[in-house]
């Protein structure tokens, strides 16, 4: 993929946690784009979300599937520390 693909991606995921933002701040939590690469968003879930027993829920029954229905070329999304 090149750069400027890269960049796109990059660009289309953070629109997309922009959207969703509002809906884990309401509980007290957020989420950090911390990097996308060949298709594999690297999500760091903080404040309530980081330590909340639901976050892998949240993080693969919400937030990916957003992501693989409005984001063309997410791949895979994972949660890192």
């Amino acid at each position: 993929m090149s750069q400027n693909a890269q960049d796109t991606l990059y660009d289309e995921v953070l629109e997309v946690l922009d959207k969703l933002r509002p809906f884990l701040q309401r509980d007290g939590g957020d989420v950090e784009l911390v990097d996308v690469e060949d298709g594999i968003v690297k999500l760091k879930l903080v404040g309530a979300c980081g330590s909340c027993p639901s976050s892998t829920i949240t993080l693969k029954a919400g937030i990916e599937r957003a992501l693989f229905e409005e984001v063309e070329g997410v791949q895979e999304v994972v949660q890192v520390f």
